[in-house]
């Protein structure tokens, strides 16, 4: 399947969006920080799962700014900036109101987003993400500092790199387990 690349204008940065489906609900995907709607349908799998979302709604999605096709502003957008992106992307796309899929980092955008725009939103699922990363004294199932710091370094070693995935799940499930029960560590 050959589907179209399209960008929406978010001030002066150019977001990258597909629309594929017909469906009469719009759902509007927003992946973590590991994004690329082009090789999406390069994958099997990734792309058997959006054409079973395109099957029953008007899927959008989007490679959010700094990420895949869309504009790369040389830092990490704030999570402000992320949400701004939704509007100019439902515009253009021709949606009133969409239902966001949240996943990973994607989720607290959408979080965001529905809490500011429930005019625009008509349902929030979110997929493997958090409310919040880091620990915090009223957070205390956040991740430690430290395993932000051992995560960069190990991105920095490997990224782009088969096994980077795995590390990365690793680390992160080991530090999980371990800041929620310090048996398991």
């Amino acid at each position: 399947m050959v589907v179209e690349t399209h960008y929406a204008r978010s001030g002066d940065v150019r977001i990258a969006y597909q629309v594929v489906g017909g469906g009469s609900l719009d759902l509007v995907f927003v992946p973590g920080f590991i994004s690329n709607l082009d090789h999406y349908w390069d994958e099997p799998t990734m792309a058997h799962f959006l054409n079973r979302l395109g099957s029953f709604s008007r899927l959008v999605m989007f490679d959010m700014r700094g990420h895949g096709l869309s504009y790369r502003p040389g830092r990490p957008p704030t999570l402000e900036e992320s949400m701004s992106d939704v509007h100019p992307v439902l515009d253009a796309a021709d949606s009133e109101r969409a239902a966001l899929v949240g996943i990973a980092e994607g989720g607290p955008m959408c979080e965001l987003f529905a809490a500011s725009h429930p005019e625009r939103t008509r349902a929030l699922v979110l997929y493997g993400t958090y409310s919040r990363l880091l620990r915090a004294p009223d957070y205390p199932a956040g991740l430690p500092p430290e395993v932000l710091d051992e995560w960069a370094v190990i991105i920095q070693r490997d990224w782009g790199g088969p096994a980077l995935p795995r590390t990365l799940s690793a680390l992160f499930g080991r530090r999980a387990r371990a800041a929620r029960h310090p048996v398991l560590a």
